[in-house]
Parts: C-alpha cells; structure tokens; sequence
C-alpha cells in the first residue's frame, strides 16, 4: 500500500511539474539588450517602420558594406578588422537559421546584431532571449567568433560562431 501511494505522488507531482512547465515557456519576448536588435538590417527596406519584427526573415545579403580602415584600436595587426558592416552567412540551427551582422569600429568588434534566429516556436524564443546577448557579449570581448557555447543553446551558439566566422573573415580580407 505505501509503494502505490508513494508511486502516485511522484506521478502527480510529475504531471503537476509538466504543466507549470509547458506554461512556463510561453512567452513572446524577442531577445533585447543595448548590444543586440533586431530592429536594424543592414540595408534599407520598404516598411522602416518594421521594428517589431521577428527578425526571421531579415535580409539575407551577405554583401559587406566596409568603410575604410581608421587605426588599430590597440589590437595587435593579425586582430585588426577593417572597419564597415559585414553580414555572416546563414547558419542552420536545427529549430531556425542564424544569422548575424559584425560592427567594426576602429578596427574592433563594437556590436554583433541578429539578423535571423530562431523563433516560429516559444522555446525557441525563450532560449534566444537567454542565448543572443550572452553570444554578443563574449563575442565583443573576445573580439573573434571564438565564444563559449551556451548550456541549453548549443545548436544556436554553434550556428552563432559560423555566422560570426564568416562575417569576421570578411572584415579581414
């Protein structure tokens, strides 16, 4: 008698946990941070009044738009970029595609924008608000692609690096 009262608990206390869960995870929050929007493109489009959106259908040319190189910055020459806007390539992360767009001032990585990420689905969305700033973040500090994957985010970190690689070896040629 203990063994089935003891075994219904641990199940009601499983369902219970499984519907704060799958209700825990609805949410419709795009990821924000002063370093990362999803509001910019890197070129004009028809609706400039588009900054709500989703960002998963954001431009896809990966055309750079470089300006002309102005210092080091104080990084040693194999680190310098040339300083412009360059777009990554699109990078698959199983759930959506990344892609993102490098901000090189004084030959440094100053801002990483998202371009494309994953969010047709409310985990999806939940886990890039957690994930985006954090890949954004290191990525200025390291000034490479050369970032740590985030627990509970490895398809979109690795798909995060790529695009970033790409952008990053674009401001070097």
């Amino acid at each position: 008698m203990k063994k089935v009262t003891v075994a219904t608990l641990i199940v009601g206390a499983f369902i219970i946990y499984s519907l704060l869960f799958s209700h825990a995870n609805q949410v419709t929050a795009l990821p924000t941070t002063s370093t990362s929007t999803v509001t910019s493109t890197p070129t004009a489009s028809s609706s400039s009044g588009s900054s709500g959106s989703s960002g998963s259908s954001g431009n896809s040319n990966p055309t750079p738009t470089p300006t002309a190189a102005s210092g080091n910055g104080g990084l040693p020459s194999s680190d310098r970029y040339k300083d412009g806007s360059y777009t990554g390539s699109v990078a698959d992360a199983h759930w959506g595609n990344i892609q993102v767009k490098a901000i090189i001032q004084n030959g440094k990585i100053t801002d990483v924008q998202f371009l494309q990420y994953p969010n047709d689905r409310n985990r999806s969305v939940s886990i890039n608000s957690y994930a985006d700033p954090q890949l954004t973040q290191e990525a200025i500090q390291a000034q490479s692609n050369n970032v740590d994957i985030v627990t509970g985010a490895t398809d979109s970190s690795e798909a995060f690096i790529q695009s970033l690689g790409d952008a990053l070896s674009q401001a070097k040629a």
